[in-house]
């Protein structure tokens, strides 16, 4: 005869077992934000067979009607992303709304039971990544950050390299992209009728509604300009490589300034030069990238003795160091070979973005963390979102892991 302790802990075992899926069980998801990146991340889910989306939400009621009719079927709609959690059927939630949204949406779908693949970066703040990692844990849930690069075979490939000591120990990590999303100013106007201003501005700073904050990237209310948008892929490629996927940056200053873009406080200026130390190694970022008529020079470079290594989207190349020593010094480093790797890059049919779906699957299934999980992405958002408040604040801050706060 079973004790109540002993049925209590079985039941439990067996309830935690009922979620350890088969590999041809099929997953029902939910679509929050089917904005032009949340369809194209959903057409990327929808090459794996087992997985379905049986509803989506979303605060633009236009959005809406035609993202679900582009999905087809049965799929049920919401304007309240609360009430598609509620559903029960409901497994697992693609998060692609603007990144303020990405900390509330993740902490309620974790509490209501569901796994969660959330577009990049993490969260518009240090506090509301925070919040996404301590609920993930609380919870138990499958949390991964669309930082899709990290499963890219060509980006996997040149990790090992680096990794392998070809370069010798790096010493820099260079990331170049240019660009800003900077907006002229626009006076206030009424909200289109299909749209939930309120709704949509969510935890940020209540503001008239504009047409020029629906570019809410540009905007530190809602996203973090190029510094976070584009500088988490690269940070994140930063960290994996350099094995750092657990660490945070010691030190992090910046410097930037409203050049091409009109002077406006609430968007991030449109130049700007970040830099990092880590404890083996220092990192920079800036908007700017030299002119090359060979190859596109945006991306991840890492610098070492023996040579450097660049990768982006466009594949790699290994660039050896043609080094003569100094007299009476150390010989110079044995020296390697050149390589280039080229890759034909498809935005909207991304092999990457398919592989990182199809690992996220798998971790519903499994239980097991994904390549992307939400601490890895914690940690490769929080330099950017550092360096956001080096840029407001114009100070350097260091960064206390026992604290979780930036100083």
């Amino acid at each position: 005869m079973q004790s109540r302790r002993t049925f209590i802990t079985v039941s439990a075992a067996a309830a935690v077992s009922q979620t350890i899926r088969g590999a041809n069980d099929r997953i029902q998801m939910g679509l929050i934000g089917p904005g032009w990146r949340g369809m194209t991340v959903w057409g990327c889910f929808a090459k794996h067979a087992d997985c379905a989306f049986v509803a989506m939400a979303d605060v633009n009621k236009k959005t809406l009607a035609a993202s679900a009719q582009k999905v087809g079927g049965k799929i049920e709609t919401f304007a309240d992303y609360r009430r598609l959690l509620d559903r029960k059927d409901i497994d697992a939630v693609l998060v692609a709304t603007p990144d303020h949204w990405h900390g509330p949406i993740t902490v309620d779908a974790c509490a209501a039971g569901k796994d969660v693949y959330v577009e990049k970066p993490i969260s518009n703040t240090v506090e509301g990544g925070l919040s996404m990692v301590q609920a993930a844990r609380k919870y138990n849930r499958v949390v991964q950050l669309g930082t899709q690069q990290r499963s890219g075979q060509h980006f996997q490939e040149a990790a090992r390299l680096v990794q392998s000591g070809l370069l010798g120990k790096v010493t820099h990590a260079v990331c170049l992209q240019p660009g800003s999303y900077n907006q002229a100013p626009q006076p206030a106007a009424p909200p289109p009728p299909e749209l939930d201003w309120d709704m949509w501005q969510g935890p940020a700073p209540r503001r008239p509604y504009s047409p020029m904050r629906r570019m809410w990237r540009a905007f530190y209310a809602y996203g973090g300009g190029l510094v976070t948008d584009w500088g988490v892929h690269l940070t994140d490629i930063a960290m994996l490589y350099l094995n750092s996927d657990s660490k945070g940056p010691l030190l992090t200053s910046a410097s930037a300034q409203y050049v091409s873009a009109a002077r406006d406080l609430e968007q991030v200026p449109d130049t700007f030069a970040c830099s990092w130390q880590y404890d083996n190694f220092v990192m920079s970022f800036s908007n700017v990238v030299p002119p090359n008529a060979a190859f596109n020079m945006q991306g991840n470079w890492f610098y070492g003795p023996r040579g450097v290594l660049h990768v982006n989207r466009s594949g790699y190349h290994v660039f050896p160091v043609q080094g003569r020593g100094m007299p009476g010094g150390p010989p110079p480093p044995p020296p390697i070979e050149a390589k280039t790797v080229d890759v034909k890059e498809d935005y909207e049919n991304d092999p990457d973005t398919t592989a990182h779906t199809r690992n996220f699957l798998d971790c519903v299934k499994s239980r097991k963390r994904p390549v992307s999980d939400v601490e890895i992405g914690f940690n490769a958002t929080l330099p950017c979102l550092i360096a956001l408040l080096a840029i407001q604040q114009g100070r350097s801050f260091t960064w206390d892991g026992k604290t979780a706060r930036p100083a």
